[in-house]
C-alpha cells in the first residue's frame, strides 16, 4: 500500500514539474548566414503573465520580430491551455551559436546549440528564394555631386504585403528617391524572379570616403504546403525572410582648385540657361509691362542646388519679380533640377535701353572642366505709347467767390456727417436684433478634422501606438464615448480588438489599420436626444475617390 502511494506522488509531482517548465524549440539547428531561426518558447501555467526576458540574445542574436499565441487543446475529457511565444532570430556570428536559457517568472528554458555555416558566394546567393542587390553609377563623385544608387530586391517565392525597407540614413550626404519603386521580372537561371528595383539620387556633402550604408528587407514568404489551413484570425503562415544590401564605399572629390572662389559651386553634366518674354522684346512701349522668364536647368543637381540668377537693374526699367519655382524632375540618368525667375519690366522712357548679359559657372563632371552657360546682352527698342500722352487743358481762372456758399458748407458737412452716423446706428441695430441673445459656446480643443486626419494617417501608415494615441483624442470630441460607439458598431469593435491584440500580443509589425479606418469612416451617425440627427462634424471624404 505504501509503495502504490509512493508512486502516485512521484506521478503527480511529474505531472506538476512538466505543467510549469518553459519549453524551448526551433524549427531548424542548421542553417546559412544570414538566414534567420524562430524559437518557439511555451508554457501550460496559466497562472503566468508578462512576456519571457529576451535581453540574453541580444548579444549573439538580432530579434527581428515576436508575437504571443494563445492555445486551447482537449485531451479527453480535460481542456489544456498553453501560451506560445514565437521569436524570430537571426544570428550575428557564423559558427555554433548557443541560444541562451530564457527566463519567464521562476521558469528557465533549456540553451540550444545551433551550427551556422558560413555565408555563400555571390553566384550561390542568386539561388536563394529573396536576395537583394544594389550599384552604384559611378565609384567616385564630387562633393555636392550626384550619384544614383540602384536597390534591386528579388525574390522566386511568393510574398505577403508586410514587407518593409530600412530607410537610407545618411547624415554625411543628402538623399532624394528617384521616383516610386518599379516592379517587374526576370528570368535568372531559369527561374523567374520577380523584382522591386528603388533608385535614389545621392549628394555627398563631406569630401573624402562616404560608406553607402547596408539597407535590410525583411517579408513574409507565403507557406504553400499550409496555405490549405490558413487561419484569417491567427498568424500568416509562411516564414519571415530578411535579407541586406551590401555596404558600398563612394570617394567624395574635393571642389577643384581652378574654380573661381566667387562663384557657386555646381557641379552637373549638363546646364541650360533660357529665357522667355510676353510679349516679345521688340513690342517694348513706356508704361507697359514685359515678362521676362528666367529658366536654369541642370541635370544631376537638385533644384535646391541652384542659385538665384541676377536681377535685371538697368536704368530706364522698373523691376518687378515674382517669387522663383523650384521643380525637380526624375530621369534615367539622375535628378534634372529647374528655376525658373518670373520678372515684370516696365519702361518709363524712350528709346534704346541695353540688357546685360547672364553668365553662369558650373563643372561638367562629365568632362572635368569648367563650362560656361550665358545669354547674350539684349537692347530693348522702347517707342511711345500714345494712350500715356497727356493733354494740356487750361486751368479755369478763379472767380468772385460768394458769401453765402462760404457760410452754407459748414452746415452742409455737419449735416452729412449726421446722416452718415444714423445710419451707421440704424444698420447696427438692425443687425444686433438679428443676432442671438446669448453667443454659442465655441468649441474648446483641437480641430476635429485635424484629429480626424491624423487618425487616417496613423492608421494607413499601420502605427499601432500612434494610432492609439490618435483614436483616443478623436473620441473625445465625439458625442459618445468610444465603448459605446464600438456597441453599436461592430466592423468597429472587432477593428478595436485588433488593435488591442497588436499592442499587447507583440505582433504590431503584423497589423494593418486599414480595417480601423474603414470602420470609422463607415460610423453611422448617432441622433440626440432631442430627436434630431446631430450633426458630423468629422465629414469624410471617401477613403477612394474616383
Amino acid at each position: 500500500m505504501s509503495r502504490l502511494l509512493c508512486t502516485l506522488l512521484l506521478s503527480l509531482l511529474a505531472l506538476n514539474v512538466s505543467a510549469q517548465s518553459l519549453n524551448a524549440t526551433v524549427d531548424r539547428t542548421r542553417l546559412n548566414a544570414g538566414e534567420s531561426v524562430e524559437l518557439t518558447l511555451e508554457s501550460q501555467d496559466t497562472t503566468l503573465f508578462g512576456k519571457p526576458d529576451l535581453q540574453p540574445l541580444y548579444e549573439l542574436f538580432e530579434v527581428l520580430g515576436t508575437r504571443q499565441v494563445n492555445r486551447l487543446t482537449n485531451n479527453g475529457s480535460a481542456a489544456q491551455a498553453s501560451t506560445r511565444w514565437i521569436i524570430t532570430l537571426q544570428p550575428k556570428h557564423s559558427g555554433y551559436v548557443v541560444i541562451p536559457p530564457l527566463n519567464l517568472a521562476q521558469l528557465q528554458s533549456t540553451p540550444i546549440t545551433l551550427h551556422v555555416q558560413q555565408g555563400t558566394s555571390a553566384a550561390d546567393s542568386r539561388l536563394a528564394p529573396v536576395f537583394i542587390d544594389a550599384s552604384l553609377d559611378q565609384e567616385s563623385v564630387y562633393v555636392q555631386a550626384q550619384t544614383v544608387l540602384t536597390l534591386r530586391i528579388y525574390h522566386s517565392v511568393s510574398l505577403y504585403d508586410d514587407s518593409s525597407l530600412s530607410p537610407l540614413d545618411m547624415p554625411q550626404a543628402r538623399v532624394e528617391p528617384l521616383g516610386e519603386p518599379r516592379t517587374y521580372e526576370k528570368d535568372i537561371n531559369g527561374i523567374r524572379h520577380g523584382v522591386i528595383e528603388l533608385r535614389y539620387a545621392i549628394f555627398p556633402q563631406e569630401s573624402g570616403e562616404l560608406l553607402i550604408p547596408a539597407q535590410a528587407f525583411s517579408a513574409t514568404a507565403v507557406d504553400r504546403a499550409s496555405s490549405n489551413t490558413y487561419n484569417p484570425f491567427g498568424p500568416r503562415p509562411g516564414k519571415v525572410v530578411r535579407v541586406k544590401s551590401p555596404e558600398i564605399p563612394l570617394q567624395v572629390k574635393a571642389k577643384p582648385a581652378s574654380y573661381p572662389a566667387d562663384a557657386p559651386w555646381l557641379p552637373a553634366r549638363a546646364v541650360s540657361l533660357s529665357e522667355v518674354w510676353s510679349p516679345q522684346p521688340d513690342e517694348a512701349r513706356v508704361g507697359d509691362s514685359l515678362t521676362r522668364s528666367l529658366l536654369l536647368k541642370a541635370e544631376g543637381l537638385a533644384s535646391a542646388q541652384l542659385p538665384p540668377l541676377p536681377a535685371t537693374q538697368v536704368n530706364g526699367l522698373r523691376r518687378y519679380p515674382d517669387q522663383p519655382q523650384l521643380a525637380n524632375q526624375a530621369s534615367d540618368n539622375g535628378l534634372i533640377g529647374s528655376r525658373e525667375e518670373r520678372e515684370a519690366l516696365v519702361a518709363n522712357r524712350e528709346g534704346a535701353i541695353a540688357l546685360p548679359a547672364i553668365e553662369v559657372l558650373w563643372w561638367n563632371t562629365a568632362t572635368d572642366q569648367l563650362e560656361r552657360s550665358n545669354l547674350p546682352p539684349r537692347t530693348l527698342q522702347v517707342a511711345a505709347n500714345p494712350n500715356l500722352e497727356t493733354l494740356t487743358v487750361e486751368a479755369p481762372r478763379p472767380g468772385p467767390v460768394s458769401t453765402s456758399t462760404v457760410q452754407l458748407w459748414p452746415w452742409q458737412l455737419s449735416s452729412a456727417l449726421l446722416s452718415l452716423t444714423t445710419l451707421l446706428g440704424f444698420t447696427l441695430w438692425w443687425r444686433a436684433r438679428r443676432q442671438p441673445a446669448v453667443l454659442p459656446n465655441q468649441q474648446a480643443g483641437p480641430n476635429p478634422r485635424d484629429l480626424l486626419d491624423e487618425l487616417k494617417r496613423t492608421c494607413l501608415a499601420n502605427d499601432t501606438q500612434a494610432t492609439r494615441h490618435a483614436l483616443d483624442a478623436w473620441a473625445r470630441q465625439q458625442p459618445e464615448t468610444l465603448a459605446d460607439m464600438a456597441a453599436r458598431f461592430t466592423p468597429l469593435s472587432d477593428a478595436l480588438d485588433g488593435l488591442n491584440g497588436a499592442l499587447y500580443s507583440e505582433s504590431g509589425q503584423h497589423w494593418q489599420g486599414r480595417n480601423l479606418w474603414l470602420a470609422i469612416r463607415s460610423l453611422p451617425a448617432v441622433e440626440d436626444l432631442e430627436g434630431t440627427a446631430s450633426q458630423d462634424t468629422s465629414a469624410l471624404p471617401p477613403l477612394y475617390p474616383r
